[in-house]
């Protein structure tokens, strides 16, 4: 086996059935359409998945041993079958139009609800079906949609195409993604609508130009989209300009600038791939998904259907699973999806030892036990 090449199955996935992956889907309790998010909370074996393209988000019960596992709750939806954005009904504390993000957030969960411009915060996990959300961030009340909340510009309590959230359990982070900025709550928001005390990505909480209205650097952002705490340090995957933009800790200072970046040779390159046509092990395409483990960074490198595996201090990924080396792409390998390939994998959460993956374009979540994943080198 290639030394850079991690060969492993998932211990099981969610959403396909083994032997049909890939057939025509309707919403049900096993079923997922273009999940982009997922989710376990501490102390929890269940699993929350969002299923982006059916609007909803469903709680899966862990049993590693069975192979086909059925959602036990429901939100978003009244009834197993349903995929309406909203329900087909106006906003309210239990709906979601294309819910994306998900963490724990206290000994709760936390849900980037994009297009409805929000963030739903439960503060204990939901136990029942329909249950609505605690707090709402991003708009006044559970009713309202619009994104900056029907204004031209942004402001510290709104929020436009949110799509990542993050919680080390103090304070909470969310990828404003239409507004090309990061929004960070110092404490645990309290109270609805709560604005947050610090934007990473723009000069102040009203502007939202791309790259901060200048040439790409080390303080703009294109398109933020997921976040994580790497042993300490802030890392935010700034899809659009294909690179990970990592502070030194965790920043409180408007605005404050990035150290460095992966993916790219300096803060001011955005090209796919460096500007190559093949993929390498210091290049990144549409990177979506962030998560660590101890000295383990893991990327999901969305439009190269691939997961890289970077360690401290290095300036290049050491290894690579679902392609067979660092200079393929391709969704599935260009192939039919299997147990060990990926195509544009969206999200990974990290929990009690196991990697969680929204393998968005295969219509699974895969769960992998990590110390087998790198015992597998």
């Amino acid at each position: 086996m290639n030394p850079e090449t991690l060969a492993l199955r998932p211990c099981f996935s969610l959403g396909q059935t083994p032997g049909l992956l890939n057939q025509p889907l309707q919403a049900s309790a096993r079923q997922l359409f273009g999940p982009r998010g997922v989710c376990r909370l501490p102390g929890d074996s269940a699993i929350w998945v969002a299923d982006t393209g059916h609007h909803r988000l469903l709680r899966f019960p862990q049993r590693p041993c069975d192979r086909v596992i059925e959602a036990d709750l429901c939100l978003g939806q009244a009834v197993w079958q349903g995929e309406s954005r909203n329900a087909g009904q106006d906003a309210s504390g239990c709906s979601f139009s294309t819910p994306v993000g998900l963490c724990a957030v206290g000994s709760g969960l936390a849900v980037a609800d994009a297009w409805n411009h929000r963030v739903l915060i439960w503060s204990e996990p939901p136990r029942q079906a329909g249950q609505a959300a605690d707090l709402v961030l991003g708009q006044a009340d559970f009713s309202a949609v619009q994104g900056n909340r029907g204004a031209t510009q942004a402001g510290a309590d709104t929020l436009f195409w949110p799509s990542g959230v993050y919680s080390d359990g103090r304070s909470l982070w969310v990828a404003d993604t239409g507004n090309r900025r990061v929004l960070g709550w110092k404490a645990l928001p309290s109270r609805p609508g709560q604005p947050a005390d610090q934007v990473l990505g723009q000069a102040d909480m009203s502007s939202r130009d791309q790259a901060a209205g200048r040439d790409l650097d080390a303080g703009g952002m294109v398109w933020p989209h997921a976040l994580t705490l790497w042993q300490g340090d802030l890392l935010v995957a700034d899809a659009g300009a294909n690179r990970i933009m990592c502070w030194d800790g965790v920043p409180w200072d408007t605005a404050a600038p990035c150290a460095r970046v992966l993916g790219q040779p300096d803060c001011t390159a955005r090209l796919h791939n460096r500007g190559h046509y093949r993929p390498a092990a210091d290049s990144l395409a549409m990177p979506y998904g962030l998560a660590s483990w101890g000295e383990f960074l893991l990327i999901a490198d969305t439009a190269n259907s691939r997961l890289l595996v970077w360690r401290r201090q290095q300036d290049t990924a050491f290894a690579v699973h679902a392609q067979v080396d660092f200079s393929h792409a391709g969704d599935n390998r260009w192939g039919q999806a299997v147990d060990d390939s990926l195509c544009w994998p969206y999200a990974l959460q990290v929990e009690a030892d196991q990697l969680l993956i929204a393998d968005t374009g295969n219509n699974r979540v895969q769960l992998w036990d990590l110390p087998d994943l790198f015992d597998a080198q």
